[in-house]
């Protein structure tokens, strides 16, 4: 495993470096190396049992260096949501990237056209999603700027449509024809396909509801296809399909691209879901690290509060682990986390005693923290293999 960080550590990170996991300090974000290359393992060898492409979210770990190592698996390249996350993500030596969410603003517009040309000099590429006629037009004006100085790169467009999402995204059909029309009266653009993500999907709790929710999507890229191939052109790609559903547009026949994310530390949100047999069986691989700063007769306190992890998705679980017991995360406010003993449990937490705290969403857990520092040999007895910057920390624009 080759994890590289672009700028030099600290003299303290570099101490830290091949020490024990006890000499992390607290509250920190700490990724179980080992189990994440087992999860990396199960999803390219999932993708490559089926003739799948697999473009993976970055916005997720928000790591070039992570990006990087899921190429070296197999990975085709990354998504991100925003340009500035594109752009550490470039910074960092990644060349292959999918902006899949739609950019508007001149100026941001400006960036991707800029940054489309700076990886067609690296041989890489640069592919954008759009949903209106304006957003076509306004993203031609950019890159056409560009070449009218000589930069004749070409950025690959996905046309995305809401298959169920609520978010962004034309409706299924006509209206994504006519983008697909439009993408293709502009030289510097070239019509990609389509982006069919149903977010929602990835959440629902049962393994059944998920199938029929991807079903449903199916039917509607199918449907957008059709009426695109009518209008005599091809579409040469769906992507797609996150970490909760991903097996299910694998199975579809109509996705050629999944990028599932989140399986690489796996959240406790998404292992709240029923698991589907048909996909691998992914294990935590990120966590806050966090020590009891206060003990009483009912409860504990650990310094990992809000501003360690996020609570959109709910409050982090507790890895059960002796021996502390089994222990229920309660809201202590932005620097604090209420420990209380649960599921027959008697024992309170001591003073000093370790917690290991499972995020309820990964993703923007990860945003609020500038390092992680990876371990290998298990998160007892282990070391500290890695240092990992969080290049894209706080890229929103």
């Amino acid at each position: 495993m080759h994890l590289t960080t672009k700028t030099p550590l600290s003299e303290d990170l570099k101490r830290l470096i091949g020490q024990p996991v006890s000499a992390i300090d607290t509250p920190a974000l700490v990724v179980d190396l080992d189990a994440m290359q087992r999860n990396l393992h199960r999803m390219a060898e999932f993708a490559q049992k089926r003739g799948i492409r697999w473009r993976p979210h970055a916005k997720m770990h928000k790591s070039s260096a992570i990006a990087k190592l899921q190429m070296q698996a197999g990975a085709v390249g990354v998504c991100v949501q925003k340009t500035s996350e594109a752009e550490a993500m470039f910074a960092g030596g990644v060349h292959d990237i999918y902006i899949s969410n739609e950019v508007v603003a001149p100026s941001k517009l400006a960036r991707v056209a800029d940054l489309a040309h700076e990886l067609a000099a690296e041989r890489g590429q640069l592919a954008i999603a759009v949903d209106s006629t304006e957003g076509v037009r306004r993203l031609a004006n950019a890159m056409d700027d560009r070449r009218r100085r000589g930069q004749p790169a070409v950025i690959d467009v996905f046309v995305e449509i809401d298959v169920g999402q609520g978010r962004c995204g034309v409706r299924p059909g006509r209206l994504a024809a006519e983008l697909a029309l439009e993408i293709r009266r502009h030289p510097a653009l070239r019509f990609a396909g389509l982006q069919a993500y149903h977010g929602k999907a990835q959440h629902l709790r049962s393994a059944q509801a998920r199938r029929d929710a991807v079903a449903t999507v199916a039917q509607d890229v199918q449907f957008t296809r059709k009426m695109i191939e009518a209008e005599g052109l091809s579409v040469p790609l769906v992507t797609g399909a996150g970490t909760g559903s991903f097996a299910n547009e694998a199975a579809s026949g109509v996705f050629g691209e999944l990028q599932a994310g989140s399986f690489l530390f796996m959240d406790a949100d998404y292992a709240a879901n029923e698991r589907d047999p048909a996909q691998p069986q992914f294990e935590h691989a990120l966590f806050v690290k966090s020590q009891v700063m206060s003990s009483g007769l009912l409860h504990a306190v650990c310094d990992a509060g809000h501003k360690s992890h996020a609570i959109d998705s709910g409050l982090p679980t507790v890895l059960v682990r002796e021996p502390t017991g089994e222990l229920e995360y309660l809201n202590g406010g932005d620097e604090h986390g209420i420990l209380k003993p649960t599921g027959g449990n008697q024992r309170v937490p001591r003073l000093d005693e370790t917690v290991w705290l499972i995020p309820g969403h990964c993703d923007p857990t990860v945003n609020l923290h500038n390092l992680m520092i990876g371990v290998t040999g298990g998160l007892e007895q282990g070391r500290v293999d890695k240092v990992i910057r969080v290049d894209a920390r706080g890229a929103l624009t």
